[in-house]
C-alpha cells in the first residue's frame, strides 16, 4: 500500500500537550492498547510482563546541547548541537537572520570561540575551542534543550526529570522520553516479578523533531543516528526468543536501535548509523512489545507504533485517548502496545 502523510494525522486539542512533568514518574497514565483498550496507570507496567520477559531500554543521557551568542559581525545566533564528532568538533543546527560562511566566527554563551568549518547537509560543522572534551564543554556552558513544543525555558526541576534514571552515555539531544516514567522503585519491582532488563544507546539527534515534508512517503528519507548495541543485550535478547518470552521495547529508540541491528537478519551486536523508516507494512524483527509515549500527528515515530500495533488500532487508541484527556509528547503518558496488537 501506498502510504501518505494524511494517513497519520489526527486532532489534538494543544491544551493535552504536557508542558511540565508530573510530580512523580510512575504518576503517568498507561494505555493498554492490546488486546483491547484498557485505562491504567503506568505502575501497573508489571502486571502487563511476565517472568522472563526482557525491557530493553536505551542508557543515553541528554547534553547540554542548546547555546546562544553572536556572530563576529554581532548578529545573534542560536545552536543546537546535533551530534558531537569527537572531541572538539559538532554538527549543529543554527538559527540567524543569515546563514554563517565557513570561516565565521561564534561567540556562544560569552565563554566559548567557535569556528563553522563548513555544512554537512542541513547541518552546520563546528569547531569548538581546543582544552576540554566537548561534551564536558557543553555541560558546563551549554542548556539543556526541551522539545519544541514545550512552551518554556528548561529549569532546575527539568535537570533531573528530562533524564532517564539510567542515563549514562552522553550524546543525546532528545530525551527518550518513554524511560522517563521508570523510577528506581519500578524496576526493582520488575526485577522481583522476574522481569531482565538489557540496554542499547542510541543518541537521538534533533532531526527527530524535524517534520516530515513529503506527502508520499515512499519519498521520505530518514534522518540518521547513532546506535550501539552491547553484545550482552545480543545475548539476552536470544535467551528470551529460546525461552518463548517477549522482547519488550522501553522507547522507539530502543526500537529502532535493534531494528536497524537486525537488518541483515541477525541481530547484531556493534556501532552503527540508523537511518531506518518503519512503515506499515514492516516485518519486525526482533521486537514484539512496546512501552511508548504518544506521537506528534503526521511523525515517523506514529507511523512506527502504526507499523508494530496496526494502523486501524492506533487510530482507535489515539480518539480513545485524546478523548479520556491523556497528556500526550515528552512530558506526557504512555501506552503498551503488542506486535499487531496480539
Amino acid at each position: 500500500m501506498a502510504w501518505t502523510l494524511d494517513d497519520f494525522d489526527y486532532p489534538l486539542p494543544q491544551e493535552l500537550i504536557a508542558q511540565a512533568p508530573l510530580a512523580r514518574r510512575t504518576d503517568s497514565r498507561l494505555l493498554r492498547v492490546s488486546p483491547q483498550l484498557a485505562d491504567l496507570h503506568f505502575s501497573d507496567l508489571p502486571s502487563l510482563l511476565a517472568p522472563g520477559d526482557l525491557l530493553v531500554f536505551n542508557d543515553t543521557r541528554v547534553i547540554h546541547a542548546r547555546l546562544f551568542g553572536t556572530k563576529d559581525t554581532g548578529g545573534q545566533v542560536e545552536v543546537m548541537i546535533e551530534r558531537p564528532l569527537g572531541p572538539h568538533e559538532a554538527l549543529a543546527q543554527i538559527r540567524a537572520s543569515k546563514s554563517p560562511k565557513p570561516g565565521t566566527r561564534l561567540r556562544l554563551e560569552d565563554a566559548l570561540d567557535v569556528e563553522v568549518l563548513g555544512r554537512a547537509g542541513e547541518f552546520f560543522h563546528l569547531r569548538f575551542p581546543d582544552g576540554d572534551d566537548l561534551i564536558a564543554l557543553l555541560e558546563r556552558h551549554g542548556r539543556l534543550p526541551l522539545p519544541p513544543y514545550i512552551e518554556r525555558a528548561a529549569g532546575d526541576t527539568d535537570e533531573s526529570r528530562y533524564q532517564t534514571v539510567y542515563a549514562r552515555n552522553p550524546g543525546s539531544v532528545a530525551a527518550p522520553t518513554a524511560g522517563l516514567h521508570f523510577d528506581e522503585a519500578l524496576l526493582a519491582r520488575l526485577a522481583e516479578h522476574g522481569v531482565n532488563t538489557a540496554y542499547v544507546t542510541l543518541n537521538v539527534g534533533a532531526g527527530t523533531f524535524q517534520p516530515v515534508r513529503v506527502h508520499d512517503l515512499s519519498e521520505h528519507k530518514m534522518h540518521t543516528e547513532a546506535y550501539f548495541v552491547p553484545q550482552a543485550t545480543v545475548d539476552a535478547i536470544a535467551a528470551t526468543k529460546a525461552a518463548g518470552k517477549r522482547v519488550v521495547c522501553v522507547g522507539t529508540t530502543s526500537m529502532r536501535a535493534l531494528e536497524s541491528a537486525a537488518r541483515s537478519g541477525n541481530l547484531v551486536a556493534g556501532e552503527a548509523e540508523s537511518d531506518l523508516f518503519i512503515l506499515p507494512g514492516y516485518q519486525f524483527q526482533v521486537a514484539d512489545a512496546l512501552v511508548t509515549n504518544f506521537h506528534l500527528p503526521k511523525s515517523t515515530l506514529l507511523m512506527l507504533v502504526s507499523a508494530l500495533a496496526g494502523v486501524d488500532v492506533i487510530r482507535r487508541a489515539y480518539a480513545h485517548a485524546v478523548a479520556a484527556r491523556y497528556r500526550f509528547f515528552s512530558y506526557g503518558d504512555a501506552m503498551f502496545l503488542t506486535r499487531d496488537s496480539a
